[in-house]
């Protein structure tokens, strides 16, 4: 049976028209998880861990349970998002990275399916966490994390079409990502990781900011009403540049009760290509690359915080 490809059916030779589910490539599926989010992901376990390390409790088997958590959050929410926008129509013209369902690339029901494995490998990984730790307390931010992934973009009203993305965003890739894992290795919470929490959050937070700069236009049209739709451009590009600001202002701070802390500031470099493009106004595509580096912003201040406050 010969044949060929061409939008999900197949043409036979005979001339009869078969329609298939599409099959994308296991690169596509990488793709469409997003690996230049996930320093969203690693970044707040890797701050979190060495808070643990610096008051004596860091547990790798922990942390690691903590780090696949996370991970398979965030691939389960971009799986999520994919899929929702995707059957929405709010990808159908899109400047950003590959959506699968948007680009009609794979079967809505496969992305689906992918959505919730990944979530059902947090929730598993957590649960194993909870018990292995008896942390009980971190069931409640668990559920709420696994909630807030599917309804950001999905369910009837979904809160990331009300301008709240941001705000979510901060808070479970920053205070709750942070503090939950130096809490299930510690057992406790104390001040320079909340500091920390915060900088994490606005690193993460800024990079949604960046990502609902560049859709503005798509997002206007389509009725997705992002905080950056809301704020318009002029001051989206403001809150960006509020945000990326806070970590370093945090280093500042925590340096005072401890030098080593200023390990924080190598991250400024990795920060002037990006923001240079939000301050010369680039738009659509010019903007991809700030996403990019702004995530390895993140994690390289994340890295140097983590070994600061380990070693001190």
């Amino acid at each position: 049976m010969s044949g060929k490809w061409r939008c999900g059916t197949i043409y036979h030779s005979q001339g009869r028209r078969v329609s298939v589910a599409p099959v994308p490539t296991v690169g596509q599926w990488i793709e469409g998880a997003r690996p230049r989010t996930w320093p969203n992901a690693i970044s707040p376990v890797l701050v979190g861990t060495g808070a643990a390390a610096q008051v004596g409790g860091m547990v790798w088997w922990l942390a690691t349970l903590a780090l696949t958590v996370s991970v398979a959050l965030i691939v389960g929410v971009n799986y999520a998002n994919d899929y929702s926008d995707g059957v929405r129509g709010t990808d159908r013209v899109r400047v950003g990275p590959l959506r699968l369902v948007g680009s009609g690339l794979a079967a809505p029901a496969a992305v689906r399916s992918a959505a919730l494995s990944s979530l059902a490998v947090a929730a598993v990984a957590g649960v194993a966490l909870v018990v292995a730790s008896r942390r009980w307390l971190l069931l409640v931010p668990g559920g709420l994390c696994l909630l807030g992934a599917w309804f950001y973009t999905g369910g009837k009203r979904p809160y990331g079409y009300r301008a709240l993305g941001e705000l979510a965003v901060f808070l479970f890739f920053g205070p709750v990502a942070v503090l939950g894992t130096l809490y299930v290795q510690t057992g406790q919470i104390n001040g320079t990781a909340i500091g920390c929490s915060v900088a994490v959050g606005a690193f993460s937070a800024a990079i949604l900011v960046a990502n609902n700069l560049r859709d503005i236009p798509t997002d206007r049209d389509s009725g997705k009403r992002t905080l950056a739709v809301l704020l318009g451009d002029k001051d989206t590009r403001r809150l960006y540049l509020a945000l990326v600001t806070v970590p370093f202002l945090i280093t500042v701070l925590l340096a005072v009760k401890s030098t080593p802390a200023l390990a924080g500031l190598i991250a400024i470099p990795l920060l002037m290509p990006p923001v240079r493009r939000v301050l010369r106004g680039y738009t659509g595509r010019r903007l991809i690359p700030v996403l990019r580096d702004t995530g390895m912003a993140m994690l390289a201040w994340s890295v140097a915080t983590a070994l600061a406050l380990a070693l001190n």
